[in-house]
């Protein structure tokens, strides 16, 4: 809900310097639009949307990385899920309990990531999720091994588990973003300044206002992507569940 209230103050912001330069152009007395000062104003207008193209740019790279990198993060969880249940597998019969409270809390896991609520999705890291994790840690290391084998696997578990709470918590660290407010708040500036000087010099018809309204939809689209793809556990674009699901059909017993 936040990225759409930005968005629209985005667009509010935009569309509206354009209506203001609209405005202004029928004050303005006639000698301020010499081809001199056109020119003059189109080349400072010209280095402005310059830097917010390169920026934008760099907005959308990044929030695009952050988007792939959680998601391939646990896409490689649910992989390391598997090879953890199959090592406790091997183990024995003495960890039978910890399969079952693997798969417990994987499945408890799978439904707070996948929900739109935002108190459930709070949930993920809160104090009860962490001490779940150590309640599952300290078994699996209080595992009295009989055998050489059972020794390898049970290191080998602790290895994987690390890799399993590691990417969890690398994943829950790009729940509230990572772009800076105050970069969007600049970013918005200069598209106002840029809508604002377009409808300085543009002509006072339908037509025109139509197109701002759409190009001023576009600048507050691209904001809002941008915004739900910076924060991948939650919103309208958000992460896939399904193999995580796919994984959890997979865990015995």
């Amino acid at each position: 809900m936040m990225h759409l209230v930005i968005s629209l103050i985005v667009f509010a912001c935009v569309f509206g310097s354009a209506v203001v330069g609209l405005f202004f152009h029928k004050w303005l007395p006639e000698h301020h639009f010499s081809e001199d000062s056109i020119n003059a104003i189109k080349l400072a207008t010209g280095l402005i949307a310059t830097i917010a193209a390169l920026v934008l740019g760099l907005l959308i790279s990044s929030a695009k990385g952050s988007f792939d990198t959680v998601n391939s993060d646990l896409v490689r969880n649910a992989v390391n899920i598997i090879r953890l249940d199959g090592t406790l597998e091997q183990y024995g019969p003495q960890t039978q309990d910890l399969r079952v409270q693997l798969k417990h809390n994987y499945s408890t896991w799978i439904d707070l990531l996948g929900s739109s609520d935002s108190a459930k999705l709070a949930k993920l890291d809160s104090a009860s999720a962490v001490g779940q994790i150590k309640v599952f840690e300290g078994e699996l290391a209080q595992l009295s091994p009989s055998t050489t084998a059972q020794a390898q696997l049970q290191t080998r578990a602790l290895q994987i588990s690390d890799d399993v709470f590691a990417a969890r918590w690398l994943a829950l660290m790009q729940k509230r973003g990572s772009i800076p407010m105050p970069l969007l708040v600049v970013l918005i500036f200069w598209l106002s300044i840029i809508f604002g000087t377009f409808g300085l010099f543009a002509p006072h018809n339908g037509t025109v206002i139509f197109f701002f309204l759409l190009c001023a939809l576009s600048a507050s689209g691209a904001i809002f992507l941008i915004l739900e793809m910076d924060t991948p556990l939650d919103g309208v674009i958000k992460i896939s569940v399904a193999p995580m699901r796919e994984a959890l059909q997979h865990l015995g017993p």
